[in-house]
């Protein structure tokens, strides 16, 4: 034989070996999962996604060295004080499997024991494809068995479909010792007047885990294993693929995307309202039966919800789905389809705005359909509001009629912007400048109204004032805490101007809205970037649209947060939570976890903030929101 000919041969022997050596590829997830799943959480190509988002701006930003300090006491807290003992009790190591997802992975949720009016808890499964990696897998399971085997723990070794599981049974307690050192009772040091009740046993669960070729399978049931080795055998068994509204959605929203999650709504709903309606007839207090108030607030109709998320090259698209065909759709649902009508920031918007909303939302239409669900769930209810809002302001003024002069006057516009907060406080930060607009061809009309009806409560009073002509209304809201413990009145100032009724607790932000007509602000609609983002989310003109500009958002956060640290660890400790952090009595403790002093100036990393733009539309299948955030300009710099 020429050489030529040997060379050839043995390239094409070995190429053939290098074949039957390879693990066989893994189906999808959709191929994978039994068709009753409820919910799935997957990345389809976790290499391939964790490329990309190494170089989104937010990783980008964890990785930025003037972050060190914070990040490595956090980091440092959680590994030394949970992570490290739970590994320790638990007999796993984190960092033997982070590294091995190359391919799918995948959580799942299934009606493990759902039959019946008294449905127990749902079946887990947990996928993991670790391809070329399989190998380092199947040698940390073993490790796993034998450190199980070799500390007393209880396992269980049974074969499904020729695969070789082991049952992890763990006992609760052990957990809950863990985490309570961790995270311990304050109360448990304190003398009570009853003799503390003894803890009841724990119930026990067991794990099952398992690899079949390259796929690492774990789950609560040895049935939905089961079927997930059937369907990765190809014999026949139907999928999650075979499901016509999972179907619909992957093909319309899930291609291409770097994770994607879905619920059937309609099993869980169907589950919900048989257990509420156990309990003989279903009725509960006041005659209200669990059936009628899923049907009148439009539950039954929804079938499915979903979310996306892709990286379009210049930014992250995510998108949120509720399938509601118009057919079936009624009460909430019903009540908020609004109109494709245009959403554009109007003229008086400002530029300094931080963030917009605008809704095009008929409002009559929609308080009508509201009465009408609540006559649906509970018809007595219903003739109680009927009644209140019949009567409202007739013992001051008998010709008053709040039907006419206020929901009939309500428009089809709503708008909301904020300006970022004055100062760095945390009062500030909680409650910044924020201004509602609720368009009204007879905006005098429905502010008169607020005031006749403001003006029978008890004990209010409301205030006015004129002010470029026009008048303005206060309207006490009460007293409340601020985060610094200070007592604060909050005043609901309103007023009708430019054909909408304007609404704030913040009275320099509502005259300026008034002073707008005069002399018009730079407007948020001329704000660089806005529009071109705008048409990755389908445009302004859907009847929903929103901005948020997170570079000067986070500036203000994390100016604030340096500078009240203090503060906020004193208002940690006084929490209820802080003892469950074993830092109770000691504010200064928190800064072992989180210390907000060591976060830089925001300068260095303001590069890292851009903006956001969301949209949301009505269709014939449901409701859909769109959110875009592009990758900032200083980072292609």
């Amino acid at each position: 034989m020429k050489p030529r000919r040997i060379l050839f041969a043995s390239l094409a022997f070995s190429w053939f070996g290098l074949i039957l050596a390879a693990p066989a590829a893994v189906l999808p997830p959709e191929k994978l999962l039994p068709t009753d799943t409820v919910l799935v959480v997957t990345v389809p190509d976790y290499a391939k996604s964790k490329a990309v988002w190494q170089q989104s701006p937010s990783s980008r930003l964890l990785e930025d060295p003037s972050l060190k300090a914070f990040k490595d006491k956090l980091v440092g807290k959680l590994q030394s004080d949970l992570i490290a003992p739970l590994e320790k009790q638990l007999g796993i190591t984190v960092a033997d499997y982070a590294g091995l997802a190359q391919g799918q992975l995948t959580l799942a949720l299934t009606p493990k024991d759902w039959e019946g009016n008294n449905p127990g808890p749902p079946g887990v499964l947990m996928l993991m494809d670790a391809r070329d990696k399989s190998g380092v897998l199947k040698s940390n399971l073993a490790t796993l068995k034998t450190k199980w085997v070799d500390s007393g723990k209880q396992v269980r070794v049974e074969k499904i479909r020729d695969v070789e599981f082991t049952t992890l049974i763990f006992k609760p307690d052990d957990i809950k010792k863990t985490l309570s050192k961790a995270f311990p009772d304050a109360n448990d040091a304190n003398e009570g007047l009853e003799q503390p009740k003894p803890d009841r046993p724990g119930k026990g669960f067991e794990l099952l885990v398992g690899q079949s070729d390259s796929l690492l399978v774990v789950g609560t049931s040895a049935k939905d294993i089961e079927k997930v080795l059937v369907n990765q055998a190809g014999t026949g068994a139907s999928s999650l693929a075979d499901h016509a509204v999972f179907s619909a959605n992957h093909s319309a929203l899930f291609r291409d995307s770097q994770m994607y999650g879905w619920v059937n709504t309609k099993t869980i709903i169907g589950v919900v309202a048989r257990s509420l309606g156990r309990g003989g007839d279903g009725e509960g207090g006041g005659g209200l039966r669990p059936d009628k108030i899923l049907q009148a607030v439009g539950l039954n109709g929804l079938q499915a919800a979903s979310f996306n998320v892709k990286d379009t090259g210049d930014g992250v698209l995510v998108g949120f789905n509720l399938n509601v065909p118009e057919s079936n759709r009624r009460g909430l649902f019903k009540m908020i389809s609004f109109e494709p009508k245009d959403a554009n920031p109007p003229a008086f918007v400002p530029a300094d705005a931080v963030k917009f909303t605008r809704l095009r939302l008929d409002l009559p239409k929609a308080w009508a359909t509201l009465e009408s669900s609540l006559t649906d769930a509970s018809p007595e209810a219903a003739g109680v509001v009927k009644l209140v809002i019949d009567n409202a302001g007739k013992d001051r003024d008998p010709n008053f009629n709040l039907r006419q002069s206020l929901l009939a006057n309500l428009g089809d516009d709503v708008i909301t912007y904020q300006k970022a907060p004055r100062k760095q406080t945390l009062a500030e930060l909680n409650s910044p400048p924020t201004l509602i607009l609720v368009g009204s061809a007879r905006a005098e009309q429905v502010a008169n109204a607020i005031k006749a009806l403001a003006s029978v409560m008890p004990r209010q009073k409301v205030k006015e004032r004129e002010f470029l002509g026009r008048k303005v209304y206060a309207l006490s809201l009460g007293s409340s805490q601020d985060p610094g413990g200070k007592e604060v009145e909050r005043v609901l100032h309103y007023t009708a101007s430019g054909g909408y009724v304007a609404l704030s607790t913040d009275v320099a932000m509502l005259e300026e809205f008034m002073r707008s007509s005069d002399s018009a602000p730079k407007a948020l609609s001329n704000l660089p970037g806005l529009s071109d983002a705008a048409q990755k989310v389908g445009g302004m003109g859907t009847g929903l649209f929103g901005f948020e500009n997170q570079l000067e958002q986070a500036r203000h956060m994390i100016e604030t947060l340096k500078k009240e640290s203090g503060t906020l660890a004193n208002l940690f400790n006084a929490s209820p939570l802080a003892g469950r952090f074993g830092v109770g009595g000691d504010g200064a403790k928190l800064r072992d976890w989180v210390d907000f002093s060591l976060l830089p100036s925001f300068d260095q990393l303001a590069k890292y903030f851009y903006l956001t733009v969301w949209s949301g539309s009505v269709n014939a299948e449901g409701l859909a929101l769109k959110f875009y955030t592009p990758n900032p300009p200083q980072l292609k710099k």
